[in-house]
């Protein structure tokens, strides 16, 4: 049986609560941790007012009017996607682009019931990139946004799993979704559904559902990856959010500890060394191998690659080039500073690691550029202006509104 949650909710956030809680299950972190996250699949009913975030006025202006090229929009009809030429087109005078969307041919392909699939939204709207922010920071694993948008009584996609977690925000009109348990539990990023077409098929085909409900604005389904689900719109245009959480596994470690340990091996001249000639089965070296790649694995440590990984699975906040310039040719002890958000740093010693890149810092910076990794307002005079002046060429600092 699912789990469904329908309690009344006001459509604003909670004071406090974080993304989870105020806008998208009701559940506090620790909750949705124990008893939701990577296990069931759990439905919201009125989590929260999403007209803030998206809106059918949204996609219009995205198709319309921002100059989008592929791949942030793609096209599917009757469970196939459609050649990016069918709706693209050169951008006119001026501009040597040939692969801007072409409104025209978009809307007749809507028209005549195709699917269209906004992707990377978190680059390309500000209220889904902030949600998107948020939420990424709140789970520890990094989030991507895309749209759906789907004329009345139609399906983009046939029964399928995704290799990464989703949460569906229904933004506008109704669909209804069918979900099945998974054939493939916690399928890693090279284990995509299209490995397994028959057994996806078979239990979607005869196999009873989880979950067949319908959704609406306001709603939201949580999916873990893996799980089976087909959705059909009803007798309106349906708009929804996908937010889909690539999350890190055990496996990711494993791999992070092996690449460690090999590099460890790779300087060993003796590991180096060239097999005997000759040689048509490694049995007489396999042992002493293992032993030393064994050896390699106990002493390996996979933090660096660990945090290197997180810190490319994301973007840190836009920077304003002009704004930023503006704000080191006004520094004064008084100017307003504060972190970038989505930065992802960490001091390990003297050295800061961002997702800008990492900062090597004297004995005597690295306690005031402690203190700002709580992403507090502070003035450039608590820092020091060089420093401060340093950080915000460096791109990891950004002027603060008091």
């Amino acid at each position: 049986m699912s789990m469904a949650r329908t309690e009344a909710q006001d459509s604003g956030a909670r004071q406090g609560a974080g993304i989870l809680e105020s806008r998208l299950t009701r559940l506090g972190r620790e909750e949705f941790a124990r008893d939701v996250w990577g296990r069931t699949a759990v439905l919201t009913r009125g989590a929260s007012d999403f007209s803030d975030v998206f809106s059918p006025g949204a996609v219009d202006e995205l198709i319309s009017r921002r100059g989008l090229r592929t791949p942030f929009l793609r096209v599917a009809k009757d469970g196939s996607t459609l050649p990016e030429s069918s709706f693209t087109a050169p951008a006119g005078v001026g501009a040597t682009v040939a692969d801007q969307l072409d409104d025209t041919a978009l809307w007749r392909a809507f028209e005549d019931g195709a699917t269209l699939v906004l992707q990377a939204l978190h680059r390309t709207w500000e209220p889904v990139a902030e949600l998107v922010s948020a939420l990424g920071t709140e789970l520890g694993h990094p989030v991507q946004a895309n749209a759906y948008i789907t004329p009345p009584q139609n399906r983009g996609f046939d029964a399928h799993y995704d290799v990464h977690d989703v949460f569906v925000l229904q933004i506008a009109g109704s669909k209804r979704w069918v979900v099945h348990e998974p054939v493939v539990p916690d399928p890693l990023r090279d284990q995509p559904w299209t490995g397994h077409r028959a057994a996806v098929a078979e239990r979607a085909a005869h196999v009873a559902p989880h979950l067949d409900t319908m959704l609406r604005p306001g709603d939201v389904l949580y999916l873990p990856r893996g799980w089976l689900h087909s959705a059909r719109a009803q007798g309106e245009v349906s708009v929804h959010l996908t937010l889909g959480i690539h999350v890190r596994t055990r496996y990711a470690l494993a791999e992070h500890l092996m690449r460690a340990a090999l590099a460890e091996l790779a300087a060993d001249p003796s590991m180096r060394r060239s097999l005997p000639l000759g040689t048509d089965a490694p049995d007489v070296l396999t042992d002493l191998v293992r032993e030393r790649l064994l050896a390699a694995v106990a002493d390996a440590d996979p933090a660096p690659l660990f945090h290197r990984a997180h810190r490319s699975g994301a973007r840190p906040a836009p920077l304003g080039p002009l704004a930023q310039l503006a704000a080191l040719h006004r520094l004064g002890p008084a100017s307003p500073i504060r972190l970038r958000e989505a930065l992802a740093p960490r001091l390990d010693g003297a050295r800061l690691f961002t997702r800008v890149g990492y900062l090597d810092l004297p004995a005597d910076d690295v306690a005031p550029v402690a203190r700002l990794l709580d992403g507090r307002v502070r003035t450039a005079g608590d820092l020091g202006l060089p420093l401060a002046g340093r950080l915000l060429r460096a791109g990891v600092l950004v002027p603060a509104d008091r």
